[in-house]
């Protein structure tokens, strides 16, 4: 199976739909909802290069979203370390930037159902050789990985590829997953853990500077995010049930996975 196959496998959540949904989903009655995102991670969302617009898989899984279940999106940014607490304090209705479903995160936030399954791979320079996986990356003692702190990529690097010791200084700290990339293409890091929905995203607009190596390190769920006891989670996990079980989110998966290309 070649990488691409093995990515877009670890992408198209293999989930059972809920074993019942409504073919009529809830009626919001055109109330306006904020979704916060970051923009930071294509092909899920960004800014296309070309075009100056924010686009990509969630926003158009959340149009979709919104037009059924009839409610007004307006979209808004926020860095990723802000994002959970923000959306905790109901500043936004709904977040959305890859977020890794996890217990940690649902003592403060509600997850909607998951909506994709990605799984994380290495990010190197294409022209890497030192290291083909996380062991011979760990035994190359002159090698950095970047990371933002408080991510499933950082808590990956930590535990799966080096000691365990979150203060281990061959990590660098970044605060945006955009730095951490810009610091491997400069040589300032030489890995970034990434899902693979970022990381092909990357490597397809690179021209060759990066490529994915080794095998997936571990899968995660993605899902929305929302304040606690908020009355959109029901009503969006049912969109999500729909979307699911008539193919679009299947479309989706072709549109930004197979046929997008970054920047062309």
């Amino acid at each position: 199976m070649n990488l691409r196959s093995v990515l877009l496998a670890g992408l198209i959540l293999a989930l059972t739909p809920f074993s019942a949904w409504a073919a009529d989903l809830p009626d919001l009655g055109g109330r306006k909802v904020a979704v916060v995102t970051e923009n930071a991670y294509p092909p899920l969302q960004f800014v296309d290069p070309k075009t100056g617009k924010a686009v990509g898989w969630e926003y158009d899984a959340m149009n979709e979203i919104a037009k059924r279940l009839n409610f007004k999106v307006e979209y808004l940014n926020t860095s990723w370390d802000a994002m959970i607490q923000a959306v905790s304090d109901n500043q936004y209705q709904i977040g959305m930037t890859g977020i890794t479903i996890n217990d940690e995160r649902k003592q403060k936030v509600d997850f909607s159902e998951p909506y994709m399954r990605s799984e994380q791979f290495m990010l190197v320079r294409g022209d890497e050789s030192r290291f083909t996986d996380p062991k011979s990356f760990a035994d190359a003692k002159d090698t950095l990985v970047g990371a933002q702190p408080g991510t499933s990529n950082f808590y990956v690097a930590v535990y799966n590829v080096l000691d365990g010791n979150e203060q281990n200084p061959r990590i660098k700290l970044f605060e945006t997953f955009g730095a951490t990339i810009q610091a491997l293409k400069t040589g300032d890091v030489d890995l970034v853990l990434t899902d693979s929905t970022a990381g092909k995203g990357y490597v397809d607009a690179s021209g060759g500077a990066l490529k994915l190596i080794g095998g997936p390190l571990g899968a995660e769920d993605f899902g929305f995010i929302f304040p606690k006891g908020s009355d959109l989670v029901a009503p969006v996990n049912a969109a999500i049930a729909a979307l699911k079980a008539d193919g679009t989110f299947d479309a989706l998966n072709k549109k930004w996975f197979l046929d997008y290309k970054l920047g062309q």
